[in-house]
């Protein structure tokens, strides 16, 4: 478990964890899934553990980094940190919104009674950039996203466009007005549900901008570094998860067929994965402090996300092998863990991109500790 923890980190830890164990007991054949997220989001509330995602000013508790870490880390050990309901969305984006857009969306956003989208990425063969022009009040919208994180269920999407004489910029697009389109609901192996759309003449008013014009790149990466270490997090937790289960089908094989320790090679296999998870869960903690005292960690948290990633993945699949034929069923345990092991090793960068930035930030911009 993570050293030198206070107080109220260790308070953090327990509350989550127990509020980890409580959501995984919530049975999910007789509940559909609508109905685990908000009883999900009710048990967390209670817990106090929703609001830690939430800043001050928007009635939550303003969690550190470390914080946050470490109530990720405690409910992927229950293999519960992917479900929805667990923490209060953050303002994100809509922090620095216009009053209009905060009044309007910031809260039912907060309370988790609207969704919203980011959409970055654009179609490989895309002509141009999503692109906006002013007419009068109004932005008009023309353009593609062909991967809207969290798009297939959003009320409103975040969208990264280009706007005339300005450069890029957040703006926020509602989808449920003329000439926005969802072209592709699709989801994800991970469980999750994502979307492409498409924009004809969407006309949103001037004050949908999000913070100042042609800074849009900028608060687009910064709530990617975000997500990035918020899968680090859950990701060191569910690398325990998975050797917690694997330790127990050790004993369970070792009590019915043989004296403890006579399947040396598996014991082996087990004690390598239980140095991935620690070496992983340091890296990530480590960042984690990096980030609160203020440091430009963009290079830490590309490596924490790439070190806890890549270790879920391979000690995964190396469970499924010890464990055998059973794991591979749709609903164990490790099966779920395999498939959202595989997606974190894209989602918000790719391993072999980030390894890249590691690359120019040491050697071109001589940034970070690595």
């Amino acid at each position: 478990m993570p050293d030198f923890l206070n107080d109220a980190q260790r308070d953090i830890q327990q509350r989550a964890h127990s509020l980890g164990r409580r959501v995984a007991s919530l049975n999910a054949d007789t509940l559909e899934a609508h109905q685990i997220e908000s009883e999900t989001r009710a048990l967390s509330k209670r817990a106090g553990i929703f609001f830690l995602s939430q800043p001050a000013e928007f009635g939550g508790t303003d969690a550190t980094s470390l914080e946050m870490t470490i109530a990720r880390d405690a409910l992927g050990t229950c293999g519960v940190s992917h479900l929805p309901g667990l923490f209060g969305p953050a303002p994100g984006l809509l922090a620095q919104a216009s009053e209009q857009v905060r009044n309007k969306f910031l809260k039912p956003y907060l309370a988790g009674e609207a969704k919203g989208g980011f959409g970055f990425t654009e179609p490989s063969d895309a002509g141009r950039h999503t692109w906006a022009t002013y007419e009068g009040d109004e932005l008009v919208i023309n353009g593609q996203k062909s991967y809207v994180t969290g798009g297939s269920q959003a009320d409103f999407v975040n969208t990264l466009v280009e706007v005339e004489d300005v450069g890029p910029a957040m703006v926020l697009i509602e989808t449920n007005i003329p000439g926005v389109e969802i072209t592709r609901r699709f989801g994800s192996i991970d469980g999750t549900h994502h979307a492409s759309f498409s924009f004809t003449d969407v006309r949103v008013p001037r004050e949908h901008i999000i913070g100042d014009a042609g800074a849009g790149m900028k608060r687009a990466l910064d709530q990617v570094n975000a997500v990035r270490m918020a899968i680090a997090a859950d990701s060191v937790g569910l690398c325990h998860f998975v050797c917690d289960h694997v330790a127990d089908h050790i004993h369970r094989t070792e009590l019915s067929t043989a004296a403890p320790g006579t399947n040396q090679a598996v014991r082996v296999q087990f004690g390598h994965m239980r140095a991935q998870a620690y070496s992983a869960r340091s890296a990530v903690y480590r960042t984690a402090r990096l980030v609160d005292a203020g440091d430009n960690a963009v290079n830490e948290v590309m490596t924490s996300k790439i070190l806890a990633t890549e270790a879920l993945g391979s000690l995964t699949d190396v469970a499924i092998q010890i464990v055998g034929g059973e794991a591979l069923a749709d609903l164990h345990p490790l099966a779920s863990v395999f498939r959202r092991a595989r997606a974190t090793r894209l989602a918000e960068g790719s391993t072999e991109v980030l390894h890249g930035n590691i690359a120019r930030g040491y050697l071109d911009l001589q940034l970070g500790r690595i």
